[in-house]
């Protein structure tokens, strides 16, 4: 089956060398990075390595639902710029997605750092997932027939992911790959644990109850 990897990008100067060394090491059939307006080298280095970049308007899933409509794979993997996946992580995407019942799946989040805390998330993303909660950074490939029946990625501001992963999830049955994606934790060491894990839990709760994603955007770039 023939892979795209879509990859939203915005000022990612610094995570880009690292991005570009893994996709070369995936051997997938395409990849595709679209562009929300970076003001750094971001296009710059991309362009520089031969990588194909679109532009877009901001907005991760205005820029995933863009990339898709570029892609001719299958299967379309959505990845963040600071994940890292193994060699061999699309020959397991792929074997899992040999069963015709699996519509989909994500990796198993792992973040640097080695420590306590970094474990404890570790836990929480391997655990939740079998709830149907994951996000853009645990990996989400799809068969690109179900992404447009699924509509893709609503254009929300915010929880973009987590609500594409509950119409997954709700959609059939899911791949939880036992398969690694590493995580940069820049953002939770910024922060903090309790921090970020009580904004995660407002958030989802706040969203879950009816609150709109544009609401919610204007208060998460407040708190953060």
């Amino acid at each position: 089956m023939r892979v795209s990897v879509v990859v939203p990008v915005l000022n990612e100067e610094g995570a880009l060398p690292g991005l570009i060394a893994m996709l070369g090491t995936l051997e997938a059939q395409e990849i595709i990075l679209v562009d929300g307006g970076s003001h750094d080298r971001t296009v710059e280095i991309a362009r520089a390595h031969h990588i194909t970049i679109f532009p877009s308007v901001p907005g991760r899933g205005i820029q995933l639902n863009a990339g898709a409509a570029k892609a001719t794979g299958e299967l379309l993997l959505f990845l963040h710029a600071d994940a890292q996946l193994q060699p061999g992580a699309l020959c397991v995407m792929r074997a899992a997605l040999e069963d015709s019942r699996m519509v989909g799946g994500v990796f198993d989040v792992r973040f640097e750092g080695g420590d306590w805390v970094a474990a404890c998330f570790d836990k929480i993303y391997h655990w939740r997932r079998y709830l149907g909660i994951f996000y853009g950074d645990s990996g989400i490939f799809v068969r690109r027939e179900i992404f447009s029946e699924l509509g893709g990625f609503p254009p929300y501001p915010i929880m973009e992911d987590y609500e594409f992963g509950r119409r997954l999830f709700r959609r059939g049955k899911l791949a939880f790959l036992n398969e690694p994606i590493v995580l940069s934790d820049r953002r939770w060491r910024k922060d903090g644990l309790l921090k970020t894990l009580m904004i995660w839990v407002i958030l989802q709760t706040a969203f879950s109850l009816g609150f709109s994603a544009e609401r919610l955007g204007r208060i998460y770039r407040q708190v953060r």
